[in-house]
């Protein structure tokens, strides 16, 4: 995972680098400003839709995994959009648009479903089910404090 970060963190410097090196310093900090507004715009506009999109399926009482998804995709987009760098804008950007976010959608959910089918798999054994029943015990009686042969509330 280190390496992984460190990779992450070359490659956004050499693509400010480069950026720089062709507009300027000027240039490249308000490329990064736009980025960071545009993909703040673009992520509220699409939560908004991902967000009604949730409540009509719910409503109609199917399945709500592809909204759930666009919807932490979306986020995703943004969070990455806020991080300051070319390359992760790019891929926040990549996230946040329409068509490509269905693509990571597809690809995520079918991740998902192959790790779920190999941990259910994993499991040793048959499942057992015990079917029983749930039974209250009954309350025991009350009991007074009894003083010389009468009974006392308290």
């Amino acid at each position: 995972m280190a390496v992984a970060f460190l990779l992450y963190v070359l490659a956004e410097v050499a693509a400010v680098w480069a950026v720089g090196s062709a507009v300027g310093v000027l240039g490249t900090i308000a490329l990064l400003l736009a980025g960071a507004f545009l993909g703040s715009w673009l992520a509220r506009r699409e939560g908004g839709k991902a967000a009604r999109a949730f409540m009509e399926t719910a409503r109609s009482g199917r399945s709500t995994h592809a909204e759930v998804t666009d919807g932490m995709l979306i986020g995703l987009g943004g969070l990455l959009i806020m991080l300051p760098g070319f390359v992760s804008d790019v891929f926040g950007l990549l996230l946040l648009l329409p068509p490509t976010r269905a693509v990571a959608r597809k690809m995520w959910l079918k991740r998902m479903e192959r790790r779920m089918m190999a941990h259910v798999n994993s499991q040793r054994g048959p499942v057992v089910i015990v079917d029983s029943e749930v039974v209250s015990e009954p309350k025991p009686a009350q009991s007074h404090p009894v003083i010389e042969g009468r009974i006392v509330e308290g």
